[in-house]
């Protein structure tokens, strides 16, 4: 009896096996397929572009910027992480966050400009390129979690998508796409830049209020439902000046005297270069 036990249970444990291998294998492929959805929204992006139709191709990259916050969460949830994965999340960045926001920005409004407007948008592939390839290398460095250093090449494609998405007329007369430059230019210098950008992946919803959290939260939702154009150019816009905003504070602090606050200890495995929003 003792032995046909044992027989029976080795023999369900043969065939569970086999869902269970199945399962694994699914679960550590849902971060590639995210990844490999904002490699489509980038473009999807540029293929509207391509056709004119900028207020269809504009939500394409927020939709990309929502994949790639999600897929590097996921695989350090489910413990999937791989050096694959880091590599094909960053080739998948490179096309959502670099050459689409810069192909969308000359169909939109830099082709009036001719050489001009089609080197402006290389200026800011290069520094999106530039951006990921230096993220990829200090990653394991560690440092103040808090900040990143540059602005996250995800904030930096939103300044002209959601510029796109709120005016989607184009620009057609030279000196009124003049413009156009800074809205590409300055969030490819501050990518490339040193200027420190707040994380807000190192927040801990659990210490710090979450029905408040959660307030904000909705209220950006019934916002960006009621009117999207106007939300998402403020949050875009706000995000790139409260760089600024908070140089301005730390140098006012410094000639009152006042030390800043010590970093907490956020060190994270190097599984963490696959959350974009270190980008």
């Amino acid at each position: 009896m003792l032995e046909q036990s044992e027989g029976r249970l080795r023999f369900l444990r043969r065939s569970s096996d086999p869902r269970r291998n199945k399962l694994r294998r699914g679960v550590y492929l849902l971060p590639s397929l995210l990844t490999m959805g904002n490699m489509f929204c980038g473009y999807a992006c540029v293929v509207y572009a391509m056709r004119g139709e900028y207020a269809t191709a504009a939500p394409f990259i927020g939709f990309a910027v929502v994949l790639d916050m999600l897929d590097g969460r996921i695989a350090r949830l489910t413990n999937t992480t791989s050096e694959f994965g880091v590599e094909f999340d960053s080739m998948a960045d490179i096309i959502s966050f670099g050459i689409a926001p810069a192909i969308l920005s000359f169909a939109w409004g830099l082709q009036a400009l001719g050489r001009l407007g089609w080197a402006a948008g290389f200026m800011f592939v290069a520094a999106a390129a530039m951006r990921l390839a230096r993220f990829n290398i200090q990653s394991s460095s560690g440092g103040d979690k808090r900040y990143f250093v540059g602005m996250p090449s995800p904030a930096a494609a939103a300044i002209p998508a959601a510029t796109v998405f709120a005016f989607p007329g184009g620009l057609t007369d030279y000196r009124a796409a003049l413009p156009a430059l800074a809205m590409v230019l300055v969030p490819a210098a501050l990518m490339v830049s040193t200027i420190r950008f707040r994380s807000f992946k190192t927040i801990d919803s659990k210490a710090r209020r979450p029905y408040t959290v959660l307030i904000f939260v909705a209220a950006g939702i019934v916002a960006i439902a009621t009117h999207p154009q106007w939300t998402l150019v403020v949050i875009a816009y706000t995000y790139l000046l409260s760089a600024f905003v908070g140089m301005a504070i730390t140098r006012f602090n410094k000639q009152r005297g006042v030390a800043p606050a010590p970093a907490a200890d956020t060190a994270q495995p190097d599984a963490d270069r696959r959350d974009t929003a270190a980008r």
